[in-house]
């Protein structure tokens, strides 16, 4: 049987997501914790990567394991998970999927938020970018209308990156203003790697007037990384929603 982990996690103390050696990762300490509580080694496949520093409200993951889990017996493994865990790392459900079911290759959509606070506050120090510089956010949102649509990103993604295209899907982008906060978020079928800190550092170009809304066009033509701004820092970042078919998580035979 293969079920879906639904995790949240502050990657304040993590390395990212991905396995790596001599740092601690999500997946580490998750591959540990299951393996641990179900007395057999589990290997946990996630629905992508995020960065070192990088948070998350919504990440999945399957696991395989060859008894079926009543419903009653997940939700003590969830428990008992939360229990193990650390506390910057949560599971918020452990869900029965079908056999064929694939956390990544399955995602139909992916959104992420970006927090910026233009006022100094002690108590976000690793949840959200402080950015003392004005920023003309009418500027910015008049630019992310130009990412919307299928596209060619290639130059908001990280170099010496391993995919076979750069073409994505933006659905969603926008920035909202509550006070001295500031909230961007954008929706795609799938991201590049470092993808939106690359947006996110490259509309506070055009916050400050260093650039134009509509050069943005002329850089996603471009193809260059050197064209885009600098990437965000991580700590702003949030993976909030992953989103699948409804057909995966009927179970055969029920």
């Amino acid at each position: 049987m293969r079920y879906f982990i639904d995790i949240a996690y502050d990657g304040t103390s993590y390395h990212g997501w991905q396995r790596q050696p001599q740092s601690i990762t999500v997946q580490e300490v998750l591959e540990e914790a299951l393996t641990t509580l179900l007395r057999s080694e589990v290997a946990v496949v996630g629905a992508g990567r995020t960065d070192a520093g990088v948070h998350a409200t919504q990440l999945f993951a399957h696991f395989d394991w060859e008894e079926k889990i009543s419903t009653e017996a997940l939700q003590h493994l969830q428990f008992r998970l939360n229990r193990y865990l650390p506390e910057a790392l949560a599971i918020n459900a452990v869900i029965p999927v079908q056999p064929v079911a694939h956390a990544r290759f399955d995602a139909v959509r992916r959104s992420y938020e970006y927090k910026i606070h233009t006022t100094k506050n002690p108590f976000l120090v690793n949840q959200s970018y402080f950015f003392e510089k004005s920023l003309d956010v009418d500027a910015m949102n008049a630019a992310t209308q130009l990412l919307l649509g299928k596209q060619d990103f290639k130059c908001f993604s990280r170099s010496k990156t391993d995919v076979k295209t750069y073409i994505c899907e933006i659905t969603e982008a926008g920035w909202t203003q509550d006070n001295t906060n500031l909230k961007f978020t954008i929706s795609a079928d799938r991201f590049l790697r470092n993808m939106v800190r690359a947006i996110v550092g490259t509309l506070l170009e055009i916050g400050q007037g260093k650039i134009k809304p509509e050069a943005l066009k002329i850089i996603i033509a471009s193809r260059s990384r050197a064209q885009a701004g600098a990437s965000a820092p991580a700590h702003g970042l949030y993976l909030t929603e992953v989103a699948y078919p409804k057909e995966i998580f009927k179970i055969y035979g029920e």
